[in-house]
């Protein structure tokens, strides 16, 4: 068995915990073939409909097909899309126990149309306001009773309310003192509130915006340099940095290491995100190194890049790879 194979064979006995936003993707799929009257639009006839994992249920999809125990802690409507939701993720073996259902806020959906291939609309239907006070003590009783279980925790931040500045630190303290490494996917409304955790991995719009930078950070000296004071601020252990096609950044304070993006036939680069932060955080907690973990995140990234729509990555697919590039 090599470094690979052994490293893919402790997935499977990692517990993940995902805390974050969870959605519905719902989409309509259907041929355009007339203009409406009633406005200059085009009309769709509808052929199929889909439900599909969004958001945080999207990572912990990922996780599932590499092999992980996952469990998800959200919060979702008292609602039939909630219903919908929780069934999709108890279909792929998702634990859904860290899950509350509110009276007071809609499970997230997005609705996209789909005419001849082409997106045509999408309408968001959302609550963007943060957790009520008996939201918030619902998530963290469960989250306090249960934390102690998992091998690695991810926060999946969407900026749609179920993380907050004082929920994200309660967690990140807790799994701290249990020696519990924590994975952050950020974005801009708590981008500084993960004080201390254990990864922190945004890509260059969420450091740009996070940091209120001017730069476009192209040059190697300014992504440098951001990087050492996102971590001075956030005291974190690493942060690694997507850069799209120029691949990523990821340091620790004392050594920073950039691996370009592999050559690939890019087909959508929908969901690749989801990807890089399940790879990292099953990496992290499995033991491996900043470079296997930066390196094997980066070529899990681009795998489902050459894949239509938001697909996980294939674990068998991913092995072979790392072992013919290592």
């Amino acid at each position: 068995m090599n470094n690979w194979e052994s490293l893919f064979h402790k997935f499977n006995d990692l517990r993940v915990l995902v805390i974050g936003d969870l959605m519905v993707d719902s989409y309509l799929f259907g041929k355009v073939d007339r203009i409406s009257p009633e406005a200059p639009v085009p009309v769709v006839s509808v052929e199929r409909r889909e439900s599909r994992l969004g958001g945080a249920a999207n990572v912990a999809r990922n996780l599932r097909a590499l092999g992980a125990s996952v469990t998800i802690a959200s919060v979702l409507g008292k609602d039939e899309q909630g219903q919908v939701l929780k069934g999709l993720l108890e279909e792929e073996q998702i634990n859904t126990g860290g899950l509350h259902h509110s009276e007071t806020r809609r499970t997230t959906v997005k609705h996209r149309i789909i005419g001849n291939n082409h997106q045509m609309l999408r309408v968001d239907d959302e609550d963007l306001h943060d957790l009520n006070q008996e939201e918030e003590r619902a998530v963290w009783t469960w989250l306090e009773a249960n934390l102690k279980d998992f091998s690695v925790v991810v926060f999946e931040d969407y900026d749609k309310g179920t993380l907050n500045e004082s929920l994200i630190g309660k967690v990140i303290n807790k799994a701290n003192k249990l020696g519990i490494p924590t994975v952050v996917d950020p974005k801009k409304r708590n981008f500084l509130s993960y004080k201390k955790a254990t990864l922190f991995k945004p890509n260059l719009k969420e450091i740009r915006e996070g940091l209120k930078l001017d730069s476009n950070l192209k040059e190697k000296e300014e992504l440098e340099a951001a990087v050492n004071q996102l971590m001075d601020m956030l005291e974190a252990r690493m942060v690694m940095v997507t850069l799209s096609e120029r691949g990523v950044l990821i340091s620790d304070g004392k050594e920073q290491i950039h691996l370009p993006a592999h050559v690939r036939n890019i087909a959508d680069v929908s969901g690749a995100g989801d990807t890089v932060v399940s790879v990292a955080a099953l990496c992290l907690a499995a033991g491996a190194g900043m470079h296997e973990t930066a390196f094997l995140s980066n070529l899990a990234g681009g795998l489902v890049c050459e894949k239509v729509g938001v697909v996980p990555v294939e674990k068998t697919k991913l092995l072979q790879e790392a072992s013919k590039l290592s």
